[in-house]
């Protein structure tokens, strides 16, 4: 079997380890493209309709968006590719190294955007997850809702969406090492790929501003999983600030 480099060894990997990494970001794309596109082709107008349909319960609603939606956006391909390759998660930095230092230097990659967001009016009281558009629901909820609620809730739109930055970085950054330190070639594709997925991008000062800070939070993080070897800022993140304030 043969050995596997590390994700920032900048000597690169060897030819036949190259064609792995090649084949497992092509995986990722191809699988996430399939699963939306099977989610829309069968459920096409109705997925909408259902999930924000306030007057259906909201249990059912929450499991659809997450299973459907986040998950198959960012989730079902990293994780067929890992179950392919027979990686585990805790290969891409998910243990206890480093753990304190990477979850506040994480955190301190949010303050920019906080700042920015203070200043302009945009941050209202804090809470879990507070922009996913059941939370608001699963909070009045009975009890056994509320918990299975916010379990999907925090898989989908917490770990996952988090964490599919963090393995997407690391091939990347395998696959093209970089012989600066600073610089990562993963966590800049990860950084533009989040703006485009969250329609970040515009030519407005404001929208400029949001989508600079937005690569500033991304690639930070990033780079902090880079320099600890731990991922689990990059996870913290997605519960306290991204989908929170």
């Amino acid at each position: 079997m043969t050995k596997l480099n590390t994700p920032d060894d900048t000597k690169g990997p060897d030819r036949l380890r190259k064609k792995q990494l090649d084949h497992d970001l092509i995986m990722i794309g191809v699988i996430t493209f399939i699963a939306l596109t099977l989610v829309m082709a069968v459920f096409g107008k109705q997925f909408n309709g259902f999930i924000y349909d306030p007057s259906r319960p909201v249990l059912p609603r929450v499991a659809v968006a997450a299973v459907c939606g986040q998950f198959a956006l960012a989730g079902v391909g990293i994780t067929a590719v890992c179950i392919f390759r027979k990686e585990r998660f805790t290969r891409f930095g998910l243990n206890t190294k480093n753990i304190l230092p990477a979850l506040l230097l994480s955190l301190g990659c949010c303050v920019p955007d906080f700042i920015y967001q203070l200043a302009r009016g945009h941050v209202h009281p804090w809470c879990p997850f507070y922009d996913v558009f059941t939370t608001k629901e699963l909070l009045s909820a009975g009890l056994a809702v509320k918990i299975t609620g916010f379990i999907l809730t925090a898989a989908a739109w917490g770990f996952f969406e988090g964490f599919n930055y963090v393995v997407i970085r690391d091939k990347l950054s395998e696959r093209f090492p970089s012989k600066y330190r600073f610089w990562d070639v993963g966590a800049f594709m990860c950084a533009v790929m989040c703006i485009v997925i969250h329609g970040a991008v515009g030519v407005t000062a404001d929208a400029l501003a949001e989508m600079l800070l937005t690569v500033f939070l991304i690639y930070g993080m990033l780079i902090v999983r880079k320099e600890t070897g731990n991922a689990w800022g990059c996870v913290l993140i997605f519960f306290v600030y991204w989908n929170a304030l």
